[in-house]
């Protein structure tokens, strides 16, 4: 194969890798909404074949009603609920099953067809193959957690709801990585400073802890208390943030403590991003330095305003989008101090 052939193989590759982690961004932004609008236990079966197709008719929707009728959530919050109602919640839920669907045929069908062309290195094949692996894990951990809500209490756990959007994160920034690594080329080099490798990697790892305690806020509506800012209702150190026993249950079912924690990442990874920027301008490095900024900036700002507002849908979203446009971003700054362009 002569070079040429390997440049156009590597762009069709990272081409299909970035789509797709264009698709798994707006699946994780659409998992966001689901949640906002208290979609997610709409739907109390799993279908893994025919659940693709959605009710037609009357009488199908009386039965996919008549089902959720019977669920926690219709008994104990939403009672009464009117059937216009119901499809309105159910769409929403039943629109992130097929975009995962959806993801995973944009996934596998192309990588077989790479593969048959012979466009894809050898050295490559468990990585992407792996990456298939983690798509069909997250469908099940999704209704792993759907099925925490359809008993008894009808909310979805803060364990697995974060366990479920930390896989997609990871799937996420996996595609985006591999796509660089098409793209640009995966050849390390001494590019930067161990310095800035270092804030680089820094940013990266509080990003991604960040997002995970956002799913921890998600789960126990911590964002729904103490909407005031910069302090907590006019603490710096809000009470009844160690009011639980033993006290490590209050790291992950406190919300108190659970926001409390996300706005300290928060600031954390402000700081971590700002010292990273210094050092990218003291040594020169053109890493996109300028665009994590950016981002962090707009991030925080979306995030102030959701929780003074008390979390509308809209901002919601629009947090959740931001977090993960932040990701992307420092990843595609860890790649270029990382990694020579091809």
């Amino acid at each position: 194969m002569n070079r040429n052939s390997e440049y156009q193989h590597a762009f069709a590759l990272g081409c299909w890798l970035l789509f797709c982690a264009a698709v798994v961004y707006i699946m994780i932004v659409v998992g966001g909404i689901t949640r906002l609008t208290q979609s997610g236990l709409s739907m109390v079966e799993w279908e893994p074949i025919m659940g693709i197709i959605p009710p037609i008719g009357e009488a199908a929707w009386l039965e996919v009603f008549n089902k959720y009728r019977q669920s926690p959530e219709y008994l104990k919050i939403n009672a009464g609920m009117s059937l216009d109602a119901f499809k309105g919640i159910f769409y929403w839920e039943y629109g992130h099953r097929v975009l995962g669907r959806v993801i995973g045929m944009i996934y596998f069908f192309p990588l077989i067809f790479f593969l048959l062309k012979g466009m894809v290195p050898k050295q490559w094949y468990l990585r992407l193959f792996g990456l298939f692996i983690l798509g069909g894990l997250q469908g099940l951990m999704g209704w792993y957690m759907v099925k925490s809500g359809l008993v008894d209490v009808p909310h979805v756990s803060q364990y697995r709801l974060t366990a479920h959007l930390g896989l997609a994160l990871v799937i996420f920034s996996a595609m985006l990585w591999f796509a660089l690594d098409f793209l640009r080329g995966e050849t390390r080099a001494n590019y930067a400073s161990s310095a800035y490798l270092k804030s680089s990697a820094t940013v990266l790892v509080l990003v991604f802890i960040m997002m995970l305690s956002g799913g921890f806020v998600a789960g126990t509506k911590a964002g729904y208390i103490i909407n005031t800012f910069p302090t907590m209702n006019g603490q710096w150190i809000p009470d009844g943030w160690m009011q639980m026993q033993p006290g490590w249950r209050n790291l992950f079912e406190n919300p108190v403590m659970i926001q409390f924690i996300h706005r300290s990442i928060a600031l954390l990874v402000v700081l971590a991003i700002i010292v990273s920027f210094i050092v990218a301008v003291k040594q020169r490095f053109k890493t996109r330095k300028e665009l994590v900024l950016l981002v962090m900036i707009v991030q925080v700002s979306l995030g102030i305003s959701a929780l003074v507002l008390k979390v509308p849908v809209a901002l919601g979203a629009a947090h959740q989008a931001g977090a993960v446009a932040l990701l992307a971003v420092a990843l595609l700054t860890a790649h270029i101090a990382r990694k020579r362009a091809a």
